[in-house]
């Protein structure tokens, strides 16, 4: 089979095709033919190897040659055990453990996958697994007439998270930059920000802030706090996560802000709940482009350097 692979942290241009033996599923292990894979800033980390959390299990080289966890095919093979997939099923689900998806076949564990929504193509099924579930964990207890910031919402979990917290009732501002405002106001924004023009920790404070891209002080995020608001983080620089998860979890007892890094669960059960909502219609999945698997490099660095509006989609075997 064709895989996208590479065997040292750098830029794209480290990433090269090569033919592999098709992998076979182990016990309570899927082998799914890859349809679509969608990409996530955590590929763009694990290629480049940045922040230092990148290279957890691999800090002199990576730990998988294959990068993609995002996946929705079919059924290929089953393991030993798989009682809930037959081959031929259609299928997505989140791979963070084994990767993989940048390639015409993978390895999942069964756990880890769901029957793929018939409303629902394979590329509008790819996108959810770890966006949906940032999404959905971030805005899980926003409630009607709070005050909610998402930054970094242009991209795939940002768009989500605006749409969560305008359902949920919220006034909603979005931060990222100009070029995507007009879509998050499309998707329910009340105000949108541009971050190149506007700090938004001197705006009016807000009782959420769910921040996917982290760079800034502690003390400006916790300005940016309403008395008894709380700020959530997912990815950024390593300082600002370290300092958030300690510093700013004491900082949170004193004031009555609360400050933390965003747990988010894998698998179907945190998930699953985006997919419905985007099969009734109540949410809306953009597929900003799609690549092919030679074209593997470019969708790496469009993701990586902040192009994508909603999510980047490669397909293995062509559109």
């Amino acid at each position: 089979m064709r895989a996208v692979v590479y065997d040292r942290y750098g830029p794209p241009d480290v990433l090269r095709i090569e033919d592999t033996p098709v992998p076979a599923p182990g016990a309570k292990q899927v082998l799914v033919e890859v349809v679509a894979t969608s990409v996530n800033l955590s590929d763009w980390e694990g290629l480049t190897g940045s922040p230092l959390y990148a290279r957890i299990g691999g800090l002199r080289a990576p730990r998988r040659r294959v990068l993609g966890s995002d996946i929705a095919g079919r059924v290929a093979a089953v393991g030993d055990g798989v009682t809930r997939f037959r081959v031929g099923d259609e299928v997505y689900g989140d791979n963070l453990a084994l990767m993989g998806g940048f390639a015409e076949y993978a390895v999942v564990p069964d756990a880890m996958l769901a029957h793929k929504p018939e409303g629902l193509t394979f590329a509008e099924a790819s996108t959810l697994p770890q966006a949906g579930a940032i999404a959905l964990t971030g805005t899980a207890r926003i409630h009607s007439g709070q005050r909610v910031l998402v930054n970094g919402a242009g991209g795939g979990s940002g768009t989500f998270a605006i749409q969560l917290a305008a359902l949920a009732g919220a006034h909603v501002t979005g931060v990222d930059n100009a070029g995507k405002l007009d879509y998050l106001r499309q998707l329910g924004a009340d105000e949108v920000v541009d971050y190149r023009r506007t700090d938004f920790t001197r705006l009016e404070p807000f009782d959420v802030v769910l921040d996917l891209v982290a760079h800034r002080s502690l003390f400006a995020y916790r300005r940016a706090l309403a008395p008894g608001g709380r700020y959530s983080c997912v990815g950024g620089a390593v300082p600002t996560l370290l300092g958030v998860g300690t510093i700013g979890a004491v900082l949170g007892l004193l004031t009555g802000r609360r400050m933390g890094v965003l747990a988010v669960r894998q698998g179907p059960a945190h998930f699953m709940p985006v997919a419905e909502l985007c099969v009734a219609g109540d949410l809306r999945i953009r597929v900003d482009r799609t690549f092919t698997l030679d074209e593997v490099p470019q969708a790496l660095a469009w993701v990586g350097e902040g192009r994508a509006l909603g999510k980047v989609v490669v397909a293995p075997h062509g559109t």
